[in-house]
């Protein structure tokens, strides 16, 4: 293949680096008492969307690679589209077409589970997230996987539910645990089965942790469902209503791990011979439960007696290093990303965030490619996440991340770079309103101080978001007002992704010095030196008034986070490669 890129002409790069700016989870709301973005002090962002090209792109549902308009984009899709320049069918729209024609169970490593379980009459195990909410799983796979279950022969079957609260509404998880305890009623002590819940938790307490962060997480998940240890009780349902009236306002995500009894033992451990599916369909938080079963050396806890079982992942969870290594459905190949193409055209690259969006720049830009392109024009720096609850430090590592961008841009250390501020995301997926303006006033604040470095060096940047989050902290009702807790009287958090779009903002110092010389009063410069709104005042979100000999504008149809890689091919002087999204930068003279 030939990777060589063509100049684009017409477009002279400038001087200095071009650099992406994910601000994750900061979405263009409604700029009402539920916008946390709209609520935050932002004179950088309200100055760069008053004076600078600005557009509005997709970042949720079809437009990147998921089934409907009412599926909420994550960052994982976010940032495939981000580095591939193309769409994907991704990870929900692949399992509920693999279901739906059957590829799922004509595969070898479905095959290959339920016929072990029929040989060794061993049981089979379901461990994943418990909800509707399209992001890491769907409830609708898990009822396809017990339904054939049952269907093969499978007399033995137990799930490991994981509650969500954060990707849905952040006490539904009784709503889930009773639709699925009528789904396994349909078979249990029929024709001999056994079909049952085992174990389970919240998310965030139980299993599902992500870039070793913390693997306390796993082992709380890994002792409950493997060895049943664990707080006891009679069902899921006494689990958390207990843990709800022992702790006032906790979430679902944050419950702690139970083990359900049948008499005076655990309903399912997983012992020899069993087999076992983690259900989820995203690879983040299914990594490190999947290595915990597969690994013959693991240092991370103790994990006494690993059950010796066949294992699989919904799907391949790492391409790169092959975990799990069976799984039900492949991900979507995703080659010849925007990296890759730079990569073999000799351009120095800079990816940099915090542990909990580190492998977002990386892995998921890269195409689910693990590693680098090229080793010796590449730097792939991790700040080291804080282990405490977001709310309580929602600056979480952004000043860390900026000292570190800013000293590479000002010593011209690479020519394109891209990275994530996790703020908006992390502390959205709280519901803490205040803790989330807090946030996103600290990106405000870091962006600032980033596209100093930026115009001192005369390069660009492109500030854009990977979908929204802090933009919506409030439930809303049926007739689109905020849905109120009986109890407090308060609307209720939200926690999970929204549906709006995000921004795609140009800041092009050389184009504004050039805007600034025609003008008779030039605008105010990037910084806390701007006067910015009252507390509380809500942001419009205008296009730029100023014409700018670069500008940005999207396809008639709309444009999306998939556009954003060939805007970035332009803006290093090169013809993006003809599969890709097209550009969205515009010569406006």
């Amino acid at each position: 293949m030939d990777w060589t890129l063509s100049p684009a002409k017409g477009l002279t790069p400038r001087p200095g680096p071009v650099l992406v700016v994910v601000m994750d989870g900061v979405g263009i709301g409604l700029g009402d008492e539920g916008d946390a973005v709209a609520l935050a002090r932002t004179p950088v962002l309200d100055w760069l969307y008053a004076n600078c090209p600005t557009v509005q792109l997709k970042a949720h549902g079809p437009a990147v690679g998921l089934p409907s308009e009412g599926d909420m984009g994550n960052s994982e899709v976010g940032h495939n589209a981000l580095g591939a320049g193309r769409v994907f069918d991704q990870g929900a729209k692949l399992v509920g077409a693999a279901i739906a024609n059957e590829a799922i169970f004509k595969g070898k490593a479905w095959t290959e589970l339920t016929q072990h379980c029929r040989d060794h009459q061993s049981a089979l195990h379901l461990i994943g997230l418990l909800s509707d909410g399209n992001v890491h799983s769907h409830q609708d796979h898990l009822d396809a996987l017990i339904a054939r279950a049952a269907g093969e022969g499978v007399a033995r079957l137990f799930v490991h539910p994981l509650l969500d609260g954060r990707d849905v509404p952040e006490t539904s998880a009784l709503e889930y645990i009773e639709r699925l305890e009528t789904q396994l009623a349909r078979y249990h002590e029929k024709e001999g089965r056994c079909y049952r819940i085992a174990s389970g938790g919240g998310r965030m307490t139980t299993t599902m942790d992500r870039y070793e962060a913390d693997w306390s997480i796993v082992e709380q998940g890994w002792n409950a469902h493997v060895h049943g240890k664990g707080r006891p009780f009679a069902s899921a349902r006494e689990a958390i209503e207990t843990y709800r009236a022992e702790d006032q306002g906790v979430i679902d995500q944050f419950l702690p791990e139970f083990v359900v009894t049948a008499g005076d033992a655990p309903a399912g451990t997983i012992q020899d011979g069993d087999c076992v599916v983690f259900f989820n369909f995203r690879g983040d938080r299914a990594l490190e439960i999947s290595k915990a079963f597969e690994q013959e050396s693991f240092a991370h806890f103790d994990r006494g007696r690993r059950p010796d079982v066949l294992y699989a992942g919904m799907m391949e969870y790492d391409g790169d290093e092959h975990v799990p290594e069976r799984y039900l459905v492949s991900p979507p190949e995703i080659e010849h990303t925007l990296g890759e193409y730079l990569a073999r055209n000799g351009v120095t690259q800079f990816a940099c965030s915090e542990t909990q969006k580190f492998g977002h720049v990386t892995y998921f830009w890269n195409g689910n490619r693990t590693g680098m392109f090229d080793p010796e024009r590449e730097e792939y720096l991790e700040i080291p996440s804080d282990k405490i609850p977001f709310e309580q430090r929602p600056w979480m590592k952004a000043a860390e991340i900026t000292a570190a961008t800013r000293t590479r841009i000002l010593d011209g250390a690479f020519r394109f770079g891209r990275i994530n501020y996790a703020n908006g995301d992390m502390v959205g997926h709280t519901g803490d309103r205040r803790a989330s303006i807090v946030a996103v006033e600290t990106v405000d604040l870091s962006l600032g101080l980033l596209l100093e470095a930026v115009r001192k060096v005369n390069g660009v940047a492109l500030i854009t978001a990977d979908h929204g989050n802090s933009d919506e902290m409030y439930e809303r009702d049926k007739q689109g007002g905020f849905a109120v807790n009986p109890e407090t009287g308060r609307p209720k958090p939200r926690t999970s992704h929204s549906l709006n779009p995000v921004g795609l903002t140009l800041y092009d110092p050389l184009g504004l010095r050039e805007v600034e010389s025609r003008l008779s009063t030039p605008p105010p410069g990037i910084g806390y030196r701007l006067a910015g709104r009252e507390p509380g005042e809500v942001r419009p979100f205008p296009l730029a008034p100023l014409v700018h000999p670069w500008t940005l504008d999207v396809p008639p149809g709309g444009g999306g986070l998939a556009n954003v890689a060939a805007t970035c091919f332009n803006l290093l002087g090169y013809n993006a490669p003809e599969s890709f999204e097209p550009s969205l930068l515009k010569v406006s003279r």
